[in-house]
């Protein structure tokens, strides 16, 4: 019920946009940018990562950081996250200066829904180099939810990162910060797992994604989130829960993409060619599927038992 509540409660409160088959979005989450220490799962990703954001720059794609993007978390200072991925964030200001970058907040870096949190640390920057203070995210407006509605059929699509209804991480995120600062983040390194993350339990993922795909049937609309760090991609006829994965993987980065009225999961890895020449690969994983198979006015979907309470069809 909680779930429910939040969930919907993050879809009316939602920034609305439009969008066509002109427009083009990619969404990545859970990229946990950290201070370049041993525990910052970031780093082994970050060429990776920024090679990905001049693809879709040069391309015209709409960046939607869905969440978590830092890791205020465990590191609670940002100044010493933006200097250990200056160029990272270097990257991400060509999206926000051409109007093109959207930020959403997650649990890890919930710190952004105070507006004098991110007045004071994403605005500007102190630049070793110059030794002055240059514009960073100058006026960016972190928002917790994104609503996507086709210009022409009227079908959403909401965004959020995930973590609205989990327990730990929603309700009660302030202790499940503090031990992860004073204590998983120390234990990690030497090989535990935080058991209050789904990233890392799955019995807690299945349990996220089950009460996700209920809230899907009840209210009839398409989803994309992250949170999990498991990427996701529909069957056939399956709900339409998709799952952007983390940047944080050891194999490299998944993220989804919306092109032409289409839906894909793509990922980013590093691999050798034929004469064992590495070099960065987008790879599609799933898709292109039309959008528009996913809208509930048009179609029916599998009537699983798990949701037996809920009306499938129009």
């Amino acid at each position: 019920m909680f779930t429910d509540r939040r969930l919907t409660e993050a879809y009316k409160n939602a920034k609305v946009v439009g969008f066509d088959k002109k427009s083009k979005y990619i969404f990545f989450s859970d990229s946990h940018r950290g201070d370049d220490s041993v525990s910052d799962e970031f780093t082994r990703n970050q060429n990776l990562f920024l090679h990905a954001m001049n693809y879709y720059y040069n391309r015209g794609y709409h960046y939607v950081e869905a969440g978590d993007g830092d890791e205020l978390w465990e590191y609670p200072r940002f100044k010493y996250i933006r200097i250990a991925h200056t160029d990272v964030f270097l990257g991400m200001k060509q999206f926000f200066d051409a109007k093109r970058l959207t930020m959403l907040y997650g649990n890890h870096n919930i710190y952004l829904k105070s507006k004098d949190y991110v007045r004071t640390h994403y605005y500007k920057y102190y630049d070793e180099y110059t030794q002055e203070m240059q514009d960073l995210f100058q006026g960016i407006n972190p928002i917790e939810s994104l609503v996507l509605k086709h210009k022409e059929t009227g079908q959403e699509i909401l965004v959020i990162h995930g973590h609205q209804g989990d327990y730990m991480n929603d309700q009660l995120w302030k202790l499940s910060m503090f031990m992860l600062r004073y204590f998983w983040k120390f234990m990690h390194v030497v090989g535990f797992e935080n058991p209050a993350s789904p990233a890392r339990s799955l019995y807690k993922r299945h349990k996220v994604e089950k009460a996700y795909k209920k809230w899907i049937c009840k209210h009839k609309m398409m989803l994309i989130c992250g949170h999990t760090h498991r990427q996701k991609f529909p069957r056939k006829d399956d709900l339409p829960y998709f799952n952007t994965g983390c940047c944080t993987r050891t194999k490299g980065i998944t993220g989804i993409e919306i092109i032409e009225d289409h839906i894909l999961l793509v990922e980013w890895r590093v691999r050798a060619d034929q004469n064992g020449v590495l070099g960065i690969y987008r790879n599609v994983v799933r898709g292109p599927e039309p959008i528009a198979n996913y809208d509930f006015k048009y179609h029916k979907f599998n009537d699983d038992s798990e949701y037996q309470d809920c009306e499938i069809s129009e």
